[in-house]
């Protein structure tokens, strides 16, 4: 039984102006979401800043999210950490607050070997009970999960039921899903080739683009596995630009610029990340409007 299928939105944590977490405005954040049809939250992962957030605060807005989502649709937490101990202390957190998955990143930095990674996700698997997915992104952790390493971790660990994969390897994932008799949950990590990895088995995406425009995202997903593939291919291409305005430059900078100029209100990015140039807001800006959406006066 997968965690979810569809437009799983990798949820912003607003900021006041002081750079505490706002948990009035993740209400607010919550209840658009669900109001526009996302099927699961993500919380605290990249796009969350998990890497700013202390320990306490990584718990308290696991906890948050779980207490204003209210069961409406499953809370799936970010507890990965180069730190094995680190990563089973926050799932074992994660698991006590009342998610009903992990997302668990590779270990970043000092990396891992393959075998290492199994470790890894096995000593976080044997930790709780929560099913586990995965979540590879070489380009920010500089560890790259196999598909044989992924094949073996899914054989062999019951509650490991699913990847996020940005790697923008399709080719690498097409093999992950060889390897695992198309049975692994995909998801996709890059919003810009859902639909490519969907038609190779996916089940739906872990987007940042949800942020924006949740039902949109939902719609495409739910199209294409309700059989409409012309329909969803046409919303994947149609999303492209804004897509790529929203990472060029590092996730979560120009999302956070975008639901600023929705009039979502925020706030701030934690240090060492900064606020967007004028040049790429203001391109970014142009894109939302050409894609249709409407910015606050």
């Amino acid at each position: 039984m997968s965690i979810f299928k569809g437009a799983g939105v990798a949820i912003v944590t607003p900021m006041k102006s002081n750079g505490e977490v706002n948990y009035d405005k993740l209400e607010e954040l919550i209840e658009f979401q669900i109001d526009q049809g996302t099927d699961c939250i993500v919380i605290v992962g990249t796009t969350g800043e998990s890497s700013t957030l202390t320990t306490e605060e990584h718990s308290a807005v696991i906890k948050a999210a779980v207490d204003f989502v209210k069961h409406r649709v499953p809370v799936v937490a970010g507890t990965g950490s180069n730190c094995t101990r680190e990563a089973v202390h926050l799932s074992q957190e994660a698991e006590a607050a009342g998610v009903d998955g992990l997302l668990a990143v590779t270990p970043y930095y000092n990396k891992a070997t393959q075998g290492g990674l199994i470790r890894y996700y096995t000593e976080i698997a044997e930790s709780v009970k929560l099913p586990i997915i995965m979540y590879n992104v070489p380009g920010r952790t500089g560890c790259n999960i196999l598909p044989e390493t992924a094949a073996t971790l899914f054989r062999d660990v019951e509650n490991i039921v699913g990847i996020k994969e940005a790697t923008g390897n399709v080719a690498q994932a097409a093999r992950t899903m060889y390897l695992t008799d198309g049975k692994l949950d995909l998801y996709s990590g890059e919003d810009g080739i859902v639909v490519p990895l969907m038609a190779i088995g996916g089940i739906g995406v872990i987007s940042v683009w949800s942020n924006i425009a949740p039902k949109d995202v939902h719609d495409m997903c739910m199209a294409f596995l309700n059989g409409d593939v012309k329909k969803a291919a046409e919303m994947q291409l149609k999303a492209q630009p804004l897509i790529q305005a929203l990472f060029s430059e590092v996730n979560p900078i120009p999302v956070k610029k975008a639901l600023n100029l929705m009039g979502m209100d925020v706030g701030t990015l934690r240090s060492p990340l900064t606020e967007m140039t004028e040049a790429n807001a203001a391109k970014l800006a142009e894109a939302m409007k050409e894609y249709g959406l409407k910015l606050a006066e």
